[in-house]
């Protein structure tokens, strides 16, 4: 190997375990400031959190992320975003893996044990807003948006840059299309793609 280039992936790793520990350490002080209930994180780069006064996010075991590209370089360099309104629930299992993530729960969204969140992946259980243009143009917009809770059971795996929205349950061991999007529940062992999300065949 070329001196300069041993030199160049020496010094690298080096520079890339150090950051590993100090960006742990502030994902650490962020989730706590936050009042997440958590056991045991890495993550490689910092995310987005922001829970709310009256919200709960809890995290199990194995909990591993990425924030942008280095982690996961599959093209996304987004961070992931926990965002908790107030009241509320995010729980996210045991040994669950996600990459540059958006999760942003006004209600209810649970993601069971040993599932895998693609990169660029975006799980709402809102609409933000109403669906009525004239509610929509009004003060009373944000009060009238509908809320539904997203379920995300066991051993999952939601391929990149695919979006589940409100109401929707993905049943165990079923697996999302990369570029998805999910509009209604899907049953355990099937895979499913498309936009709208579609079934494909059972696994």
């Amino acid at each position: 190997m070329n001196l300069n280039v041993f030199i160049y992936k020496s010094s690298s790793k080096l520079i890339k375990v150090f950051m590993r520990i100090f960006e742990n350490f502030l994902v650490f002080i962020l989730f706590k400031g936050n009042n997440v209930k958590f056991k045991k994180v890495s993550s490689s780069g910092i995310p987005y959190v922001m829970v709310a006064n009256g919200g709960s996010f809890f995290i199990g075991e194995n909990f591993n992320m990425h924030n942008g590209i280095k982690g996961n370089p599959i093209g996304c360099y987004s961070k992931c975003t926990f965002f908790v309104d107030k009241g509320g629930v995010l729980t996210i299992g045991n040994n669950v893996g996600v990459s540059q993530t958006a999760i942003i729960c006004h209600k209810q969204i649970s993601i069971g044990n040993d599932v895998k969140i693609g990169g660029g992946v975006k799980i709402y259980d809102t609409d933000f807003h109403s669906l009525d243009p004239i509610i929509r143009a009004s003060k009373e917009d944000m009060i009238h948006k509908v809320l539904a809770p997203v379920i995300i059971k066991d051993k999952v795996f939601v391929g990149a840059y695919s979006i589940i929205l409100k109401g929707v349950t993905i049943g165990e061991n079923s697996i999302i299309g990369a570029g998805s999007v999910v509009t209604k529940s899907i049953p355990k062992n099937e895979l499913w793609a498309g936009n709208p999300a579609k079934f494909i065949r059972s696994l």
